[in-house]
């Protein structure tokens, strides 16, 4: 979850516009606003990664789609996980694809030593 955000965003593009356009120090800039200069430093470079004139951060549409590709990647991870379970749970069953029980396939894995030892025959 994001916390709230501390400065407004206008007071964010207000801040870099002076810095930017006045070539006032960050430091300074930052008093007068009454921002923490760093706060400031980072917005600055922000704004001069999104104008392409740092090569050294992320624009901010890359971040947003970066944060998106996240979240789709996490959510394929646990998708195949639970088809992983699935899958194993229908073999250790022995149901085919037709939803029929094998008797003669659940005999066969009873003595394969990936099934699950507890289900094992016994020799």
């Amino acid at each position: 979850m994001l916390r709230p955000k501390k400065y407004p965003d206008e007071l964010r593009e207000r801040a870099v516009r002076l810095v930017l356009d006045s070539g006032r120090p960050i430091a300074q800039v930052a008093n007068d606003l009454g921002v923490h200069r760093e706060a400031l430093r980072l917005w600055v470079r922000q704004a001069e990664a999104d104008a392409g004139k740092r090569n050294d951060r992320l624009t901010t549409v890359e971040r947003e789609e970066l944060a998106t590709l996240r979240g789709e990647v996490k959510h394929l991870r646990k998708t195949n996980e639970i088809l992983k379970a699935a899958s194993v749970f229908f073999w250790c069953a022995g149901i085919n694809r037709h939803g029929e029980g094998d008797e003669r396939a659940l005999h066969r894995r009873s003595s394969d030593p990936r099934w699950p030892r507890v289900m094992r025959r016994r020799s």
